[in-house]
């Protein structure tokens, strides 16, 4: 019922800018938080970034200061605008939707946006 489809991935130099974009359809409510996570070959995902319904972000220590979390709930979109890249920050990046309904747990990803910083 839900689907979760990135876009804002390619092929930056160190020091430049991507703004990534996961637009939702189905059953995304504002009170959800909402996610991005990262995968590089060879190494566990990592949770980058967070953003709840009323707003509050957290981010992993290897970004904080460079990355910027945002939604738009009349759109179903949330964003990750990042800054600063650097070549470690290479990887796939996943939007997330981990959403409670009743009591049930669901969690929703994308199918990824591939991102590489070169040197």
């Amino acid at each position: 019922q839900v689907q979760l489809v990135e876009s804002g991935g390619g092929l930056v130099q160190a020091g430049g800018s991507l703004r990534l974009s996961c637009r939702a359809s189905g059953s995304i409510i504002s009170s959800d938080t909402l996610t991005w996570g990262r995968q590089a070959p060879g190494k566990q995902r990592e949770l980058v970034a967070t953003i709840t319904g009323d707003g509050n972000t957290d981010y992993g220590d290897s970004v904080k200061g460079r990355f910027t979390i945002s939604r738009d709930n009349a759109r179903k979109t949330w964003y990750l605008q990042m800054t600063n890249l650097k070549p470690e920050d290479t990887a796939r990046y996943f939007c997330n939707a981990p959403i409670w309904r009743a009591h049930i747990k669901y969690d929703y990803w994308g199918q990824g946006t591939q991102v590489t910083v070169s040197s």
